[in-house]
């Protein structure tokens, strides 16, 4: 059997078996092949983007909203999975925001500058804030030191260490000498596919597949 049809059926097994007991069988199978394919897409996007040059700029941008990024070839870890959510016609500045908006108070307020409102700006471009959201209205999945845990389309953050937070995204390449899935991020360089799941301590593992209909 191909890896991709036993990497297919292993996270259809995974999502049905986190689906719940009260939807009926055939709606909770639809479901799952429906996040499943979500979860293809996004990691095709995920790997698009390592064709693109992106100087690492962490500087605050006042940008549009809803819709709005910082200009294309800069960027920071958190503007990678927001591009590759955005590919699929996902808006984490809307969703972030929203949720903000209404849960100020669940989020943290940790920053050199700490804000007494919500801004669409920045807000959504930060580790810890995205953490939060993919918490409340994402799956949070077990932290794990074994690789067989983390499947593609999953997201996981890290502290890089003194508190630098840090995120990425499960793809469906694996190393060749660990035979570990890569992540795609961006730590300097610009974004690129990677062996990087355990270089630093993981604080997240997370699933998103949009906002709820």
């Amino acid at each position: 059997m191909r890896a991709g049809a036993v990497y297919g059926q292993a996270v259809l097994a995974l999502i049905l078996a986190c689906a719940g007991t009260l939807a009926s069988p055939q709606t909770t199978v639809v479901e799952a092949n429906s996040h499943q394919i979500f979860l293809q897409k996004l990691v095709v996007a995920a790997i698009e983007r390592t064709h693109h040059a992106v100087r690492y700029d962490p500087s605050y941008v006042r940008i549009p909203y809803p819709g709005g990024d910082v200009p294309a070839h800069t960027g920071v870890c958190t503007d990678e999975i927001i591009r590759v959510y955005r590919a699929l016609g996902i808006d984490l500045q809307k969703q972030v925001h929203e949720d903000m908006v209404q849960n100020f108070s669940a989020y943290p307020r940790n920053w050199n500058s700490p804000s007494s409102r919500p801004d669409s700006n920045i807000d959504h471009r930060r580790v810890p804030n995205l953490m939060v959201f993919f918490r409340r209205k994402g799956q949070s999945l077990p932290v794990s030191h074994q690789f067989e845990v983390y499947s593609p389309g999953d997201l996981v953050t890290w502290d890089l260490g003194g508190n630098v937070p840090h995120i990425g995204i499960v793809v469906d390449r694996r190393d060749p000498q660990t035979g570990r899935y890569m992540l795609v991020h961006n730590i300097g360089q610009g974004p690129k596919v990677e062996d990087v799941l355990f270089n630093w301590k993981i604080t997240g593992h997370y699933r998103y597949f949009g906002p709820s209909s």
